[in-house]
């Protein structure tokens, strides 16, 4: 049995908490690999110089964390990435267990964030800003905020400061901001063809004219790009570059230069949504550093945290950054300071990272279970991704397949969802593989699209 004993020297807090992020780092950096059996917890106390006790509570909060579990008899082991979300403390947040298989929303595994979340309010309750917390703010964000949102935003190669960055409820609220902000009633957003569908949504609440540009292999065509700035004088560009949804693309790095030339020549903003960017370890960097005058870039918590928290950076050139305060302030007055400071806390303390590197590890596992589920199909697909794409054979039309997996138990998402015309849309479905907590059942709704792809289209008129 490896001995693995964790290096408090340069933590703070209590020792079993010290013992929890020490495990939780060496868990997300692969020094501690699933499956490996840890020390009694008597040994680890020996060997640490502390009380049995400390070590006890370490191990049994490495269980509420999904971290660890234990085996009676057997000991303790590090748990397989995604392998059951449901035990331990995060049974108030797991999704149902019952019922049909959810894979049309994407969303990243749950309740990974309990107790991290936990800690930071058990802290806050003890700080002199619970009050601060609780009350109206200036038109300047909260600080600690802001100094998060600068963290967060490092690795992707982005400075930021105060004049630059707006906290919002989410990237959706940032999304809608946006448009708000930077467009008028009648003008033209360009998408991709296949988008995230709340903003077309938004863009008729809004008045906004839409416009699909042309994608291929590898995501957005500069082509179809120049050529609807030569026709239509596009005031924005919205697109997702990094493990796009639905089709899962990450926009190579030279054609991120060449859209971002172009929005510059022709003057078009460019809303690029990086709400999975964290999650693609090698992610190329962002169009807002290729056209920085003329990119709004956006972030949150979402995908690589907890959907709940509603925390979301905008960071925008200094000319755009008054409007898109007062489209906060107009939508929702302020995004709630307590949510906030959650979300920076977390940050600040390295939690969110490791909750990302976890999450980062589960999407993998979960498509590697996917290709073992779907042989031989022509998936697309990115192994940090939370999604699939699935072209569907000869024979399926994609409503109709959608239709049939939804009568066997199994809810997944048709192209047309996605689509400026619905009727422009590829025979394609999204599947989501982390929503659900079960691993069980993950594979019991894959089993269930395998059989169908490889049984004859639904009778009755509902296929090609």
């Amino acid at each position: 049995m490896a001995i693995w004993l964790p290096d408090l020297s340069n933590r703070r807090g209590p020792k079993y908490r010290q013992i929890v992020e020490a495990l939780s780092d060496a868990i997300a950096d692969g020094r501690l690999e699933p499956g490996t059996q840890l020390p009694p917890h008597r040994e680890m106390a020996y060997q640490l110089g502390l009380s049995p006790n400390t070590t006890s509570r370490a191990y049994a909060e490495g269980v509420n964390r999904a971290l660890l579990r234990g085996e009676v008899g057997r000991g303790t082991f590090v748990r397989e990435p995604g392998s059951d979300l449901t035990g331990g403390s995060v049974g108030d947040l797991r999704r149902a267990d019952t019922g049909p298989i959810d894979l049309s929303k994407n969303l990243p595994a749950p309740g990974l964030a309990a107790a991290p979340v936990a800690r930071v309010l058990h802290d806050l309750g003890l700080s002199d800003m619970i009050q601060a917390s609780l009350d109206y703010q200036t038109d300047a964000d909260p600080a600690l905020a802001l100094k998060a949102a600068q963290t967060w935003l490092s690795p992707s190669g982005l400075t930021a400061d105060e004049d630059t960055l707006v906290i919002t409820n989410g990237a959706q609220h940032g999304i809608f901001c946006c448009l708000m902000a930077l467009l008028r009633p009648g003008d033209l957003l360009l998408t991709e063809t296949l988008t995230y569908t709340p903003v077309r949504a938004m863009a008729d609440r809004l008045g906004l004219k839409l416009g699909g540009v042309a994608m291929d292999a590898v995501g957005i065509r500069p082509d179809a790009f120049e050529a609807a700035c030569k026709s239509g004088a596009p005031r924005a560009l919205y697109l997702t570059p990094t493990l796009q949804s639905p089709t899962t693309l990450t926009l190579p790095e030279d054609r991120r230069r060449a859209i971002a030339a172009i929005a510059v020549k022709y003057d078009v903003k460019l809303i690029e949504d990086d709400v999975f960017g964290r999650l693609k370890a090698d992610a190329p960097p962002p169009l807002a550093l290729h056209a920085p005058k003329n990119t709004v870039f956006l972030s949150s918590l979402s995908k690589c945290v907890a959907p709940g928290l509603r925390v979301g950076f905008v960071r925008a050139p200094d000319r755009f950054v008054p409007a898109l305060r007062q489209a906060v302030h107009l939508s929702c007055w302020m995004t709630p300071p307590l949510m906030a400071d959650i979300g920076a806390r977390l940050i600040l303390d390295g939690a969110a990272d490791r909750l990302t590197k976890r999450q980062r590890r589960i999407a993998r596992h979960r498509q590697e279970l996917a290709q073992t589920a779907l042989p031989d199909l022509a998936i697309q697909a990115d192994p940090d991704g939370l999604h699939l794409w699935l072209p569907l054979p000869d024979g399926w039309r994609a409503d109709a397949f959608r239709a049939e997996a939804a009568r066997q138990g199994v809810l997944v998402t048709e192209a047309a969802a996605f689509a400026e015309r619905p009727s422009d849309a590829p025979n394609a479905i999204r599947l989501c593989l982390s929503h659900e907590a079960s691993e069980s059942r993950l594979k019991q709704g894959l089993s269930v699209i395998g059989t169908l792809l490889n049984s004859p289209p639904v009778r009755g008129g509902m296929f090609l």
